[in-house]
């Protein structure tokens, strides 16, 4: 750190993605992040500029996050040992928009994470 430049190290993320409630955390931020892309799309589409092409770019790129969170959750589950009521939580999470990170700050901050 250099008169107040901070550094950011590339090991963060690669770190992160070592250990499967990492990968989960990754995941989920992802989740939201491609349903927003989605959630734009779909708003151009339908009320702005009668244009598809968001949701023909974020469309796949949702559903493949989306299935990546649902294979990392149960990955997740079975490694934290959560019970079935927080397994059902982090499934049903990735339905809304954006709960994935709701329910993803809960579980680190009651210790599930």
């Amino acid at each position: 750190m250099r008169s107040g430049v901070v550094t950011v190290t590339s090991s963060a993320p690669a770190g992160l993605l070592r250990t499967p409630q990492g990968r989960f955390v990754v995941v989920a931020v992802a989740e939201a992040v491609s349903w927003v892309g989605l959630l734009i799309g779909m708003l151009f589409k339908y009320a702005l500029a009668h244009d598809a092409i968001g949701v023909h770019v974020f469309g796949p790129i949702h559903g493949v996050v989306f299935v990546a969170y649902v294979v990392l959750a149960v990955l997740a589950a079975r490694a934290q040992r959560w019970d079935a009521r927080t397994t059902v939580l982090a499934l049903l999470a990735s339905i809304p928009p954006l709960f994935t990170l709701v329910f993803e700050r809960w579980a680190a901050r009651t210790g599930r994470l």
